[in-house]
């Protein structure tokens, strides 16, 4: 699989510019990842068992946290998944950042990885094994690939450092791979499942606007509840307006003496 560099003529900042939120990300990942690798394989594994993603776990243990927490771990005996999981977070995150704001960012990034998750769980019941951890932040990082595909589709990507493409073909060919790789795969702690996923609600989130739906509706105006409300408000200051007619009338008051 290519490791992806960018280059740009307008709009995105240059490659490097670190925003706070991925460098959070980084952090926490590789941190988690040196205890992994540096603790003794007992511990190792008992860490995984309780933080990756296990199915069975997850739905009878009650260890919701693992949907989250999954997100985190990264093969322990190996440089390659954590590697290109957090330059492809560095390279593509702070642009996609920089443009959204860390608010938006974290939330587009969890949502697509959780949601990454839910499938795997789903289908390990189906197709694979339930027993198994899965492991990553494939699933989001997918998805940050996606969105820079959307966001900045003529952007020259090189895949693998080498061939030049934009940005736009780069993330239907990691697609691709992705899809076939999920449909040869024979189960891995490493779930192309979760890939695949990742694109498909990065997908879903961007062009159905989710996280724009408030601001939708008060572009559409106010709802039912509000409108209701707004109409009994009315109805009142009628009828008070009425009955402050009737005591100036007895008044012997007309209403030009005071309106205006």
């Amino acid at each position: 699989m290519g490791t992806p560099a960018y280059r740009t003529r307008s709009g995105p900042p240059p490659m490097g510019m670190m925003t706070p939120m991925v460098k959070t990300l980084l952090i926490a990942n590789t941190a988690i990842y040196l205890v992994l690798a540096l603790a003794p394989d007992s511990v190792s594994a008992a860490l995984v068992q309780l933080l990756g993603l296990v199915p069975s776990e997850f739905l009878s243990g009650f260890k919701v946290w693992q949907i989250v927490t999954y997100l985190f771990i990264h093969n322990p005996y190996g440089l390659e998944h954590i590697l290109f999981n957090m330059l492809s977070l560095w390279m593509f995150g702070t642009t996609i950042e920089s443009v959204w704001g860390a608010q938006r960012f974290l939330r587009y990034y969890l949502l697509c990885g959780v949601g990454a998750g839910f499938f795997v769980v789903v289908l390990s019941y189906v197709f694979g094994n339930p027993n198994v951890p899965t492991i990553g932040a494939s699933g989001a990082i997918y998805a940050l690939l996606l969105a820079f595909g959307i966001l900045f589709p003529d952007a020259t990507v090189f895949f693998s450092f080498l061939f030049p493409m934009k940005a736009r073909y780069y993330v239907m060919l990691m697609g691709a791979i992705v899809f076939l790789s999920t449909m040869r795969s024979t189960g891995s702690r490493i779930s192309h499942i979760a890939h695949l996923v990742g694109l498909i609600v990065g997908y879903l989130y961007i062009k159905l606007g989710w996280d724009t739906k408030t601001a939708r509706a008060a572009r559409r105006g106010p709802g039912m509840v509000d409108s209701l409300r707004g109409q009994y408000k009315e109805w009142r200051l009628r009828r008070a307006r009425r009955k402050f007619e009737v005591y100036m009338r007895k008044r012997g008051s007309g209403p030009g003496d005071w309106t205006h």
